[in-house]
């Protein structure tokens, strides 16, 4: 059966379309995969793709996603798949999620995906009550496709959990590995929250055995103050998989009262309200 620690893309032996147990979602998440290629424009040191590579994905037949979309749904509705693969106290939908092997909006049919979704969606009598979640790293947020995938996705009650890891760009660099500086994350970000519903999600862990420290706590919070009004909260989280980067030796998952030590101290500095997940 499915456990919050598997979180393979063809478990249910389709191309675009995986089911998983999410810890953060607290039920079944359908996954959409638009990067079956294995690539992405970034390379954080904690992903958990195997075979990860620099680019962006192929072309995205539109009508084999509808297809693997509605079928998995008519499967976990009205067929046995709940019972066959997933446990008692995870059967239950909670969301269809654009994530999957790399950034989904690097992709140039995102936003007809999220219109095929959203069709999907309104056939199930799903649509506004099954939310549509989109997991980003909001590094694409100036081009105007992919805000208008955001603002599809607004305008069906959906929700964008958009990466902000770290905040100085030599941070950023050795965490992500892009070169990326604060301004353009908040610049993105507000942009994104003016289109949908906006969660931050970071992933706070030890590198080579030290924990971030008071700069980057500081930087981090420095960059979301202004935000506060406009953010839903933040997804804070630890490593739950291994990394199948060749930095993986180097990461170490910090003690749960260090994220909750964390999130107090954003919340106090900031304003936002923090979701904790060790």
């Amino acid at each position: 059966m499915l456990t919050i620690e598997d979180h393979r893309r063809d478990s249910a032996g389709l191309r675009y379309v995986y089911p998983v147990i999410s810890r953060r979602a607290g039920g079944v998440s359908v996954g959409i995969n638009l990067n079956v290629n294995n690539a992405c424009n970034w390379a954080c040191v904690y992903c958990q793709v195997d075979g990860l590579t620099r680019g962006g994905p192929p072309p995205i037949d539109l009508d084999l996603l509808e297809r693997e979309l509605a079928g998995f749904l008519d499967d976990a509705l009205h067929g046995d798949f709940m019972a066959r693969e997933v446990p008692a106290e995870a059967r239950r939908l909670m969301d269809v999620a654009f994530s999957g092997n790399g950034e989904p909006t690097s992709a140039f049919e995102f936003p007809d995906a999220v219109r095929r979704v959203r069709g999907v969606l309104e056939n199930f009598g799903l649509a506004g009550t099954l939310p549509v979640r989109l997991i980003t790293n909001g590094s694409l947020l100036q081009r105007p496709a992919v805000q208008e995938g955001i603002r599809v996705l607004g305008e069906l009650g959906g929700e964008v959990w958009f990466k902000v890891d770290r905040a100085t760009a030599a941070d950023v660099m050795a965490i992500n590995g892009v070169p990326l500086e604060a301004e353009k994350v908040r610049r993105n970000l507000e942009s994104c929250a003016s289109l949908a519903t906006t969660w931050v999600q970071t992933c706070w862990f030890a590198l080579d055995g030290q924990a971030p420290d008071a700069v980057a706590r500081d930087a981090y919070c420095g960059l979301l103050k202004p935000l506060a009004e406009r953010l839903a909260g933040i997804h804070l989280y630890g490593l739950a998989r291994p990394s199948q980067q060749p930095a993986a030796p180097r990461l170490q998952r910090l003690a749960i009262t260090a994220l909750e030590d964390f999130a107090e101290e954003i919340q106090k500095k900031t304003g936002i309200r923090v979701l904790v997940s060790p």
